[in-house]
């Protein structure tokens, strides 16, 4: 358990059922409520626009959609969210995304994440 991430709400968008499971159970072992994972664009915005959020982790590309109007509405509501990506990364929003196991082992981006936004 990860005291940083204790208690947070963290939506899971991602469509590949095994990266998925992981990221899940990474995130519930450091101690994360886990919403999802959500495996389609339209299931995503539907979860963003009805649920409350602490973070996000966000996969590129669902099913050939890009998450980008998940992020945006993420952006708006300011709620920090990490994408991730098994693919190589179009120019765009970002220059890198880290890989699933990058953006949750030991916390890693996800906890980068949401501590900038907890208040000390």
């Amino acid at each position: 358990m990860t005291a940083a991430l204790e208690g947070l709400r963290v939506l899971v968008v991602e469509d590949e059922f095994l990266v998925a499971t992981l990221i899940e159970d990474m995130l519930t072992f450091a101690g994360c409520v886990v919403s999802g994972p959500v495996p389609r664009l339209a299931e995503a915005l539907d979860a963003v626009h009805r649920g409350t959020f602490d973070a996000a982790v966000l996969d590129v590309n669902l099913a050939g959609d890009r998450i980008d109007p998940v992020a945006d509405v993420l952006s708006r509501r300011n709620v920090p969210f990490v994408f991730v990506t098994g693919h190589g990364w179009p120019a765009g929003r970002v220059r890198r995304a880290p890989t699933p196991f990058q953006a949750v082992q030991d916390g890693g981006s996800a906890r980068y994440a949401v501590e900038r936004r907890r208040p000390s």
